[in-house]
């Protein structure tokens, strides 16, 4: 069989190892493993929308409401903004691949701009459609490397992810706002918010305003999700907010019913309750404290966080030893070497979880001794 040349060159992404995985893999009961590889809300979703899913679960037979008006109205109201500026993805990175696929052509060279270290897909999707993938030498977001790249090469697609996965750094807004009045408007600019809730809380100064950069910017596309702070990762619900020009065209590549009748109640559902959302937020925050204590105690270096998650970087630990040791205790970290990076990232857990980790923590730096 032949298959598409480009595949040869696209290494699969690496989600965060599986609890089923772990138990056979393993031998390790369900309830003695901790899942803190794939930035998952700890917390899980508000009880309504739980509540709103049983109410509901008698028409999962039946196709969506493929305009998603009611989710599209909620989210035009919660940002300021029209519905015919927003689309509807399972999860934000579909969205991305949409993106990538109006952006390809074929009679010029297809590049992305990317940081050095970011989330994998926009690399991945790129690949599929043959795009030289340029990188900066900064592995976290340097915007004069962008800039300087982006004259030079003037790339079809430039990804920003505010904050960064899976670093956890982030760009303040006012950065974003000053590089978006430099770049091309041949080029469209992705700002991945999919952290966003955790950075605005933190710091107001990275907070970015979707509706006042559509305003200024038709070359601009907003991605946000609700698998993160909503604690709906297993439903699958991102969305993009862009001018109607953008998103007219990424509705011609969007697949029908992309989004399930649940799905699509439960995003709706969230977005009634921020309290809960807010409260967990702040549990995070709380939480990440006490991590960014006990590794400056112990003098580990790590990455300051504007997530729900944080990256350990250091020398003077092995980060695949550290993530092995972890998972036969039945820990589930994420090792960064696909990354190229000697670098972990621990999901901020509930106190519980993230007591347990420090424990063990302390038992494997006294292994090392």
């Amino acid at each position: 069989m032949h298959f598409n040349p480009y595949l040869q060159d696209i290494n699969s992404y690496q989600a965060g190892r599986p609890i089923e995985e772990v138990m056979r893999e393993y031998g390790i009961a369900r309830e003695d493993i901790i899942k803190l590889a794939s930035n998952e809300n700890p917390y899980g979703a508000a009880p309504e929308v739980l509540e709103s899913l049983k109410e509901n679960i008698h028409t999962a037979n039946l196709y969506p409401d493929d305009s998603y008006y009611q989710l599209k109205s909620a989210l035009a109201q919660k940002f300021n903004t029209e519905s015919s500026n927003i689309i509807i993805g399972s999860g934000s990175d579909q969205i991305i691949e949409f993106c990538i696929h109006v952006c390809a052509e074929t009679n010029r060279e297809f590049k992305i701009l990317q940081a050095g270290v970011t989330f994998a897909m926009y690399e991945i999707y790129a690949k599929l459609f043959g795009a030289k993938v340029l990188k900066t030498k900064s592995a976290a977001h340097d915007l004069e490397q962008f800039l300087e790249i982006s004259k030079k090469e003037q790339p079809a697609i430039i990804f920003l992810c505010a904050p960064n996965n899976p670093l956890g750094e982030c760009l303040e807004s006012k950065e974003i706002e000053q590089f978006l009045g430099q770049i091309s408007h041949d080029t469209l600019v992705v700002l991945d918010g999919a952290y966003q809730e955790y950075a605005a809380f933190k710091d107001e100064s990275k907070a970015l305003n979707p509706q006042r950069l559509l305003h200024k910017f038709q070359n601009m596309i907003y991605l946000g999700t609700f698998s993160k702070a909503y604690g709906l990762g297993g439903m699958r619900v991102g969305y993009g907010i862009a001018s109607q020009e953008i998103i007219k065209m990424l509705h011609k590549v969007r697949p029908p019913f992309n989004i399930t009748t649940l799905s699509l109640c439960a995003a709706f559902t969230a977005l009634k309750y921020q309290d809960f959302t807010q409260q967990c937020i702040e549990k995070n925050f709380s939480e990440m404290r006490i991590y960014e204590d006990f590794f400056t105690q112990y003098n580990i270096g790590f990455i300051p966080s504007w997530t729900n998650f944080l990256t350990i970087k250091d020398s003077k630990i092995d980060s695949t030893q550290l993530c092995e040791w972890f998972l036969q205790k039945g820990i589930i970290l994420r090792d960064l070497k696909s990354y190229g990076l000697n670098a972990c990232r621990i999901t901020v857990g509930t106190n519980e979880q993230n007591q347990k980790v420090l424990k063990l923590f302390k038992e494997f730096l006294d292994s090392m001794k």
